[in-house]
């Protein structure tokens, strides 16, 4: 998968999950060129995402909740994931 499909299933992934009011997804994969990680073929993401659902949440749980909203991506198809989540 490329990169533009990534981020297309991410968009549809966190959005299902979350229901963000802003949704921002950023391919810093050209960044990280010659890295152990781009080498398995796996992009380096940045999410900024806002969500009503993450209102009362630490900062650690808004994370979890977005890592839980990519689910098998986690594994597959990121290697590093920044996250910028407020409500």
């Amino acid at each position: 998968m490329d990169n533009q499909a990534r981020i297309e299933r991410m968009r549809s992934l966190l959005t299902e999950s979350l229901n963000p009011n802003h949704l921002e997804i950023i391919d810093d994969s050209h960044l990280h060129a010659g890295h152990a990680g781009a080498k398995s073929g796996k992009g380096h993401f940045s999410v900024i995402i806002r969500s009503k659902k993450f209102e009362g949440m630490t900062r650690l749980k808004q994370q979890q909740a977005v890592f839980g909203a990519l689910g098998d991506m986690m594994q597959t198809d990121i290697h590093a994931l920044v996250i910028k989540a407020s409500v």
